[in-house]
């Protein structure tokens, strides 16, 4: 019975964690920025509005580091997983960043407030009323949950550090990429339509997670007849899931790029008020020690 084998990768993944718990991300020559520089480069190189060079710039831009990635594992495993993973990884900035949002919001400071949101969302955040912050901040803190944080522990479970480093440079070239402008309609489209395949699953196990803990038969139901409305295949179930499990109401209309869109509702209940933020930043740091003590219960009876 090979104990260290069986319980290396959800060991890693626990120590990978601990130490995005106590360093959060890394303040100056964090690796994202700089392939987010390249993926500029990149992108400004090859962009000739068409699909072909949509898919090469994806596999420029991300190929070579998965390589190296899979190329470094076996000299260190366990330090190279526990790494990669860490540099995947945003509980404790989605965390910060959520606080931040709900800070001000409850003490009516809603300039600063709706500027903060406005840090982690798409949408334009300049007119918004404290329930629109609120609704933004508890709608981006879910979905990140999963790109944040599930995405990538869903890949590194299956395929380790170099896993990991897969989801999370496909999710930046999608949040840069994947845009239905003249720009990006046909280049970035490749991004986007691998981020979704890498998300589907991950996707409903964060949902499922959201809904375990808390409001569950709620949340399940939100899901069941809401997420089909949503235009993401991803975001529908993790939004509706994690909305009912928490009791509160999301979507409605949100300005982007200057324009109103009126969005499905998701969820059941009131619209989402300061505390709300709060809430699911604490639902989704349960379903990180439930999907951690899942992990380890695997390698106990893998062992």
């Amino acid at each position: 019975m090979n104990l260290d084998g069986a319980f290396a990768m959800p060991l890693a993944a626990l120590a990978a964690v601990l130490v995005d718990h106590l360093l959060g991300e890394a303040r100056r020559w964090h690796p994202l920025v700089g392939f987010g520089r390249l993926a500029v480069l990149i992108e400004g190189r090859l962009n000739r509005r068409h699909l072909l060079g949509g898919m090469l710039a994806w596999l420029l831009a991300l190929g070579p580091w998965v390589a190296l990635a899979a190329w470094l594992g076996p000299q260190a495993p366990f330090a190279v997983d526990v790494v990669l993973l860490y540099f995947s990884l945003g509980a404790r900035s989605l965390t910060e960043h959520a606080a931040a949002i709900a800070g001000p919001l409850r003490e009516g400071r809603l300039d600063e407030a709706r500027q903060r949101v406005g840090w982690i969302v798409s949408r334009d955040t300049s007119a918004l009323d404290a329930t629109g912050v609120a609704t933004a901040g508890v709608e981006s803190v879910l979905e990140n949950g999963n790109d944040a944080i599930f995405g990538a522990l869903f890949w590194f479970a299956l395929l380790g550090g170099p896993g990991a480093l897969l989801f999370r440079l496909a999710n930046t070239l999608d949040a840069m990429w994947g845009y239905r402008n003249e720009r990006y309609n046909l280049f970035g489209r490749p991004a986007a339509r691998l981020d979704d395949a890498l998300n589907w699953l991950p996707a409903r196990l964060t949902a499922l997670s959201y809904a375990l803990l808390g409001q569950t038969r709620q949340a399940l139901a939100c899901w069941l007849t809401q997420a089909p409305l949503w235009d993401s295949p991803n975001a529908g179930p993790v939004m509706a899931a994690g909305a009912g499990s928490l009791g509160v109401r999301l979507g409605g209309v949100a300005i982007y790029h200057g324009q109103p869109e009126i969005r499905p509702s998701l969820g059941a209940g009131l619209p989402p008020a300061a505390d709300d933020i709060g809430h699911a930043i604490t639902l989704i740091q349960r379903s990180l020690w439930l999907w951690l003590a899942t992990l380890l219960t695997i390698g106990f009876l893998h062992a």
